[in-house]
């Protein structure tokens, strides 16, 4: 590894050093750092368009990174642009688990598969599949998959759940094992998938198409590799993550030194209410080095939320590059100058077997939202909004008339939702997590193969955190399900919201999330929607997480109580029952108050935001009906000056 702190830039090598460095010359370099990412995205591509379950097909679950040699330490030069919780962890998959196999038992034809959350990050069901590319004999490269399968045993079909107690409740651990030698598959390898999981039938042709789309990664690398030379090829390898590395440092060292503190709460585990996880780090920041040390941290808790240490590790990345350096590419190089603390046996590192990891994002999104918060200050108007921090995840499962078994994941849930505000503008409010990088599945595929009904997929008003730049609104979201079915729901992050704003901006609005058997409301008799602030429907609803009204269900962030998610480890719905969930708002960005009006009131005539919040909320008095003529709106320029006057004087 080079230390980019010292001597020149990588801009400022002449072609002699550069050439010494790299064995090829500037243009070739980038050409096969292009080359590499090209390679990523081809296999991608085709397995997305290959894939037959619908956490692949329709969620985007997977990603490919490259990764260089045992010689060179394993350099993940190369991550796709799909999943980023995978990308992070992946390098530390690759290496473990060829080193604990043993890089000199590898052969041309080989594949390995891990699946270990302790070995390699991430959850069970995510099963990382690793290829070595040989070029005369040795070992040159590793082209690896990680692909969510859809299920991998356990006590939950498909295993969503936050109320695992235990490693062995969370489904099948794979230790480094051989799954093709010379290009054939290894059935006991095959075997002890399918002895174990549920859902065969898909996870043998995904398995399959994953195996070729390795295949395809090692065509395209060895054709570079036969055009320009291998030297190159691995001069290439470390040219992508030294201009990471570089990058990365110039960031760092643009900050102020100091000392940087921040934090993220998770409301609690599913044993019971009583305890609350918080995600403490401190960072230290001197010249263009980075330490973050995550002591403080709660210990780890005691069902399957909490994350492994390289989910911790992939968390401060992404949070570094998009606060300190989004320009340039997300490899190994990122983490060349940032030191990092975490104690095992926490929230963020935990240990098996009574640390269990499933929902493993639910532990790692504080840690990137605690970093947000940590280096507001430092990076003054740069910061950024926190995002709606928790997919609320859902996870249901039944059986049709015929007996055919049925399972929805990550389908019906909070999954998709805002992001936080920024410099440069308000913010989307329909996204995956900022540590995530899905599509949304479509409403069309869910009806057609689930017996469920999407009937609402909006934005809810007033619910975004204000700002010059306003945040993103949050979802509501309910689904009615037209059988008996049982259902996990696991919406850890409500009680407080993770939409924190950033810059002066306004915190975006807690989520909650609610059942209304068909009792309270019958869709088909009523022919309706269930409504959305009708006190006797919700009285009649069953409360499944959220700050609340004891006596109306409804919402009441300032005096409710917090309804947790696991009073009930297993939901069960009759035909005609709908799950609602509402996600968390994202974070504004600066001073809600200089806001210019008209942009408040097209805020107003879209529906993000009432009448009475742009007054409240921005100082900005709008006259008109914003559901009958919503072009009709104005701003009343003098009131809203004797408004925002007002709301001054109140500061």
């Amino acid at each position: 590894m080079i230390d980019l702190t010292t001597g020149p830039s990588l801009k400022n090598l002449s072609d002699a050093e550069f050439e010494q460095r790299y064995a090829c010359d500037r243009y070739t370099a980038t050409v096969l750092s292009n080359r590499m990412r090209y390679v990523v995205e081809h296999m991608c591509t085709n397995l997305l368009h290959h894939a037959f379950s619908m956490i692949l097909r329709d969620w985007y679950d997977f990603a490919a990174t490259i990764s260089g040699p045992p010689a060179m330490d394993y350099p993940m030069s190369t991550v796709s642009n799909s999943l980023v919780l995978f990308t992070g962890a992946m390098e530390h998959a690759v290496r473990n688990a060829v080193e604990e196999y043993g890089p000199e038992n590898l052969e041309p034809g080989d594949v390995l598969m891990v699946n270990d959350p302790y070995r390699g990050g991430n959850h069970v069901n995510d099963i990382c599949f690793i290829r070595p590319v040989f070029h005369e004999g040795q070992i040159v490269t590793f082209v690896s998959l990680r692909a969510h399968q859809l299920d991998m045993g356990g006590v939950v079909p498909a295993g969503f759940s936050a109320t695992k107690k235990d490693v062995y409740e969370t489904g099948l651990v794979i230790p480094p094992t051989l799954v093709y030698r010379d290009d054939k598959p290894i059935e006991s390898a095959f075997h002890l998938i399918f002895d174990n999981a549920r859902f065969c039938a898909l996870l043998l042709p995904d398995m399959i198409t994953i195996y070729h789309n390795l295949l395809l990664g090692e065509r395209l690398m060895g054709e570079s590799i036969a055009r320009y030379g291998v030297d190159a090829w691995l001069g290439a390898i470390r040219y992508s993550c030294d201009v990471s590395a570089e990058s990365m440092a110039d960031a760092i060292t643009a900050l102020p030194d100091g000392v940087y503190e921040g934090d993220d709460l998770v409301d609690a585990d599913g044993i019971d209410q009583s305890r609350e996880y918080l995600v403490k780090v401190t960072i230290t920041k001197v010249g263009s080095a980075m330490e973050i040390d995550f002591s403080g941290t709660s210990e780890q808790a005691r069902t399957s939320i909490n994350c492994g240490m390289f989910d911790t590790k992939t968390a401060v990345g992404i949070a570094l590059k998009l606060l300190l350096d989004p320009k340039s590419a997300f490899n190994s190089g990122v983490y060349r100058n940032v030191d990092m603390l975490i104690p095992a046996g926490s929230f963020v590192g935990a240990a098996p077997p009574d640390g269990p990891i499933f929902l493993y994002w639910e532990a790692s999104m504080p840690v990137l939202l605690a970093v947000f918060r940590a280096l507001e200050s430092a990076v003054g108007e740069n910061a950024v909004g926190g995002d709606y921090g928790s997919l609320s995840i859902h996870n249901g499962h039944g059986v049709l008339a015929d007996g055919t078994p049925w399972v929805t994941v990550a389908q019906c849930g909070g999954e998709h939702g805002p992001w936080g505000a920024t410099r440069h503008g308000d913010a989307d409010s329909y996204e995956a997590i900022y540590l995530a990088n899905n599509l949304d599945p479509a409403t069309e595929a869910i009806e057609s193969e689930l017996p469920i009904v999407v009937l609402r997929k909006e934005y809810v008003v007033d619910s975004a955190g204000t700002g010059y730049n306003r945040g993103g609104a949050a979802v509501r979201r309910d689904s009615l399900f037209l059988t008996e079915a049982h259902h996990t729901s696991s919406p850890v992050h409500t009680k407080r919201s993770s939409g924190a704003g950033a810059h002066g901006g306004g915190t975006g609005r807690a989520g909650a999330v609610w059942m209304f058997p068909a009792s309270s409301f019958d869709v088909a008799a009523e022919k309706d929607l269930v409504p959305t602030d009708d006190p006797e429907v919700f009285r009649r609803s069953i409360p499944i997480s959220g700050l609340l009204d004891t006596d109306t269900n409804a919402q009441d962030q300032e005096r409710g109580e917090y309804f947790w998610f696991g009073s009930n480890p297993l939901w069960h719905t009759k035909s005609g029952d709908v799950f609602r969930y509402i996600t968390n708002g994202g974070g504004g960005w600066g001073n809600p108050m200089e806001r210019e009006p008209e942009r408040v009131m097209r805020d107003v005539r879209d529906e993000y935001v009432t009448i009475e919040g742009a007054a409240r909320d921005f100082g900005v008095v709008v006259i008109g009906d914003p559901v009958n003529d919503p072009e009709g709106l104005i701003v009343d320029e003098q009131a809203t000056r004797v408004r925002r006057e007002e709301l001054a004087g109140q500061s």
